[in-house]
Parts: structure tokens; sequence; C-alpha cells
């Protein structure tokens, strides 16, 4: 059954808000990369992104208390996803924000390799076409005539940022279904949190703790602009247009990365960066529903009755 709210929203306000929210995810390299110059440890960067989230929706994880299965999967799942995120940060240090942006948007390949070993879920084959031109993005991307050599193993590092994405989204397709929306994001937010606290405890002080005001504003930014925000326009405007149209719409987060990079950074975009670009949109556009989801996607739907 459609919520209220859902019904509300126009779809072209939701579409809209989709097309927001993605350019909001595309920032996170504006953010990450800005508290890793001034010192913070990649782990840190990770943690103040999930941190925001996991308090001010925690009222809705205790409202679900009674589901602590589903909350015990939704926590697992977001500690991969947090510690994922720490490769993908530590990418973003060295390596230019197009070239982890187009590894990052692996995380469809990821997705159905998990579902498919895991939880069974037999891929399309136009999920699979898609997956391969993904890969060639990837490689692309990656390669030594793209990247420089000594940049590769960091590279490889970062891939266990869309492993845990996509771990992430096959636990909120097959175990979570049975919770609200907000108390996914909830669970997956406090789940990342408390997966990188073992690493915050067992660092320096000046490696966690941000030094001057400009710090403050990027962490209130990573926290605010990149998660929060766009989870929850999400979840009220992906159901009213789809999956299939969120994803096509979504894929604005990876051409938002390459614009970071050119404005914030001074890169230039390579040849190679662009076809990877382009055979990553055309995946995504390839793909239909079932193999479009995305987190927040997934997040968003109303529980199963």
């Amino acid at each position: 059954m459609t919520s209220p709210i859902h019904q509300a929203t126009p779809y072209a306000l939701a579409g809209a808000g989709v097309f927001f929210a993605s350019i909001c995810f595309g920032f996170v390299p504006y953010f990450s990369r800005g508290l890793t110059d001034q010192g913070l440890a990649p782990y840190a960067v990770a943690f103040y992104r999930y941190i925001l989230a996991a308090i001010i929706l925690l009222p809705a994880l205790l409202k679900h208390r009674s589901k602590w299965r589903e909350i015990v999967w939704g926590l697992t799942a977001g500690a991969v996803m947090g510690l994922g995120w720490v490769g993908y940060v530590t990418a973003l240090e060295t390596v230019p924000a197009s070239t982890v942006g187009v590894l990052y948007m692996t995380y469809p390949v990821f997705t159905i390799l998990i579902a498919w070993a895991i939880f069974g879920d037999t891929p399309t084959r136009r999920s699979l076409v898609a997956a391969g031109l993904i890969v060639i993005a990837a490689i692309i991307a990656g390669s030594p005539a793209s990247v420089h050599a000594d940049q590769i193993p960091t590279l490889l590092i970062s891939l266990a940022a869309p492993f845990g994405f996509g771990f992430g989204i096959c636990v909120l397709v097959h175990r979570l279904a049975r919770i609200a929306p907000l108390a996914r994001i909830a669970s997956v937010s406090l789940g990342s949190v408390i997966g990188l606290v073992p690493l915050i405890l067992s660092s320096e002080i000046e490696d966690v703790l941000p030094k001057s005001g400009n710090d403050w504003f990027l962490i209130v930014g990573i926290g605010l602009v990149t998660a929060l925000v766009p989870q929850l326009i999400y979840t009220v405007c992906s159901p009213v247009i789809g999956a299939t149209r969120t994803a096509v719409i979504g894929s604005i987060e990876l051409p938002t990365m390459f614009a970071v990079g050119i404005f914030a950074f001074g890169e230039v975009i390579t040849g190679a960066q662009a076809v990877a670009c382009v055979l990553v949109l055309g995946a995504i556009a390839l793909t239909q529903s079932r193999s479009t989801r995305t987190v927040t996607t997934v997040i968003s739907k109303e529980p199963e009755r």
C-alpha cells in the first residue's frame, strides 16, 4: 500500500527530488577530501558521515526494536558498508575523484554476485550484460594507461566500498522488508557507526577530532548534505517514480563527481575516464527495475504487509 505522503507527492516533483538527492551524493568527494586534507583519518571521515543520521533516526529504530532479527541484519550491513567506505575515502586522498567515482559505481556488479551467491537471487540476462559494461568501465578507469601504477593498489582497496554497498543492498532487499523505511536507514547508519567505533577509539586524538571551524563545516556538510538529507528525500520520492527511473535519474551522481573533480580539485578528465563514465551510465540505463536497485531506493519502499 502506498503511503499518503507518497500519494501526495507529484510525479515531477518526486523526479526533481531524486535528481537533487543524487547530486548531493555526488558531492561526497568535496567534503571527504577537504577533511582528509586537514589531517582527519579516512575512518573518522566515514564515522562523521553516518553519525548524524544514526542519532537523529534512532527513535525510529527503537520503535521497531521487537524486530531484532531484522535490526541485527541492518546493523551488520551498516558495519560492512561503513568499513568499506573507508577504502573509498582513502582512495580520494590521492586518486582523481572521477576515477574513484567510476570504481564506486561498480556496486551493481557486487550486488548481483552477492545476491546470487548468498540469497539465491538469479540475475537476468540484461543485468549480466550491464554488469559486464561496468566491469569494462572499471578496467578502463583503473588501468595503468589511466592512472599511475603506484595508485593501482589504492584503487583495489577502494573496491571495498562498492562491495559493502552491494552487500547492503542485498540485505535491504532480502532481510529488512518487515521494518519501516526510516528504521532501515537508522539500522544501517547505526551499524556503520558501531563498525567504525573501534578504529576511532584506538586512534590518536588529532586523527579524529576537527582542528578548526572549517573542519566542523565540512563535518556537518558530509553528514547533512551527502547522507541524512538526500536519504530522507529518497525515502519520499523514489517510490513515486519507481526503481527504474530512480536509477536512471540517480546516475547523475557520477557526472557530479566528475564536476567536483574538475571545479574543486582542478582535475583534467581524460578520454579513458570519459569513456568509462559513458559505459557506466549506459549500463544503468540498460538495466530494468529488478537490477537497478540502490540502497536508498530499497530503503524507501514500504514494508511488506
